[in-house]
């Protein structure tokens, strides 16, 4: 029998958005917890000065117990190679974080907690966490990985406002919205930030939180943004025949699973008083009947799906179809 799955958290950001900085945060802080990190990027700050060798792994144990693992090899060696010395009792940590190199795609790193049966029992993706340089991201942006690290997120946390105007902040503000409208966005200060708001954000969790963001964030027409990565919201007021959008979501997944980054649904499905809940990365998804739905209470479908170039009016004529 497996103990409590170790919560994971993976940080992310272009070159240069201050990922470093904020981990030196996460592990210098009072919070009272022993973080093991996972970091694969190496540059002459003084964590990372630390832990460059010539091993394919190194382990390198704080004075506060916070455990730093620089990796040279594939990812699921370096977690196993953790657990591994958890199980012996050479190592003890609450907490997981995974720093992505600025120009990782996180998708690879997602898919692996959900991939491998053995790391999906021992560990538990509880969120992604963009970093976004506030004075260059406008430059970055033009990429579409910096998009897609945006996408992905379960937080954005902006850097350098300080450096910004605000108007620029404004106008960066809305554009991550429309790219992600799911990830609350949150100003961090030269690495410092609430540590709620990066940990228990449970991002994979199936369950009915679809968001408070979707209401109160207008979404550019069609066509009009200049960003690849862009956020579909779909709604219903009218119950879903199961059969039906079982056959438009495999089609959707069948047809654009690799340009579906994130997305998760919340429905309201025909005969049947439970609401269903279901969220995926990229191919990969899970569903389950979730707290029936109040009696007061609007049954509402609401699907948001954040992909790259996806065809959004061909999806809306598919969800229109389901409502006919």
């Amino acid at each position: 029998m497996y103990p409590e799955p170790t919560p994971v958290t993976v940080l992310t950001g272009f070159l240069g958005a201050g990922k470093t900085t904020l981990l030196r945060h996460m592990l210098q802080a009072e919070h009272g917890l022993k973080l093991a990190v996972i970091e694969n990027e190496f540059s002459d700050t003084p964590i990372d000065g630390q832990l460059l060798g010539d091993k394919p792994v190194e382990l390198l144990t704080l004075a506060n117990g916070c455990v730093c693992c620089s990796i040279h090899v594939e990812l699921e060696k370096a977690l196993y190679l953790l657990l591994d010395k958890l199980d012996a009792g050479e190592l003890a940590f609450d907490r997981l974080v995974i720093e992505c190199t600025g120009l990782a795609d996180p998708a690879p790193v997602a898919q692996t907690f959900f991939a491998d049966e053995e790391l999906a029992q021992r560990y538990v993706l509880d969120g992604i966490v963009t970093l976004v340089d506030a004075v260059n991201a406008e430059r970055h942006l033009q990429e579409t990985i910096a998009q897609a690290q945006v996408g992905f997120a379960d937080r954005i946390l902006l850097s350098k406002t300080d450096l910004a105007s605000a108007e620029q902040v404004e106008a960066l503000s809305a554009r991550l919205a429309r790219i992600n409208c799911r990830a609350p966005i949150r100003v961090v200060e030269h690495g410092r930030i609430d540590l709620a708001e990066l940990l228990d954000i449970r991002g994979f969790n199936l369950n009915a939180d679809i968001g408070p963001a979707l209401t109160l964030r207008p979404l550019m027409p069609a066509g009009k943004t200049p960003d690849r990565i862009a956020t579909l919201v779909l709604k219903s007021e009218q119950a879903l025949d199961l059969d039906r959008l079982s056959a438009f979501m495999e089609g959707l997944l069948e047809q654009h699973g690799n340009s579906l980054l994130r997305y998760k649904g919340v429905l309201s499905v025909a005969g049947d008083e439970r609401r269903l809940v279901f969220q995926g990365v990229l191919g990969l998804y899970g569903f389950d009947w979730d707290e029936p739905w109040a009696a007061d209470e609007p049954r509402e479908s609401v699907l948001v799906f954040i992909g790259d170039n996806l065809p959004e009016e061909q999806i809306r004529a598919g969800f229109a179809e389901l409502q006919a």
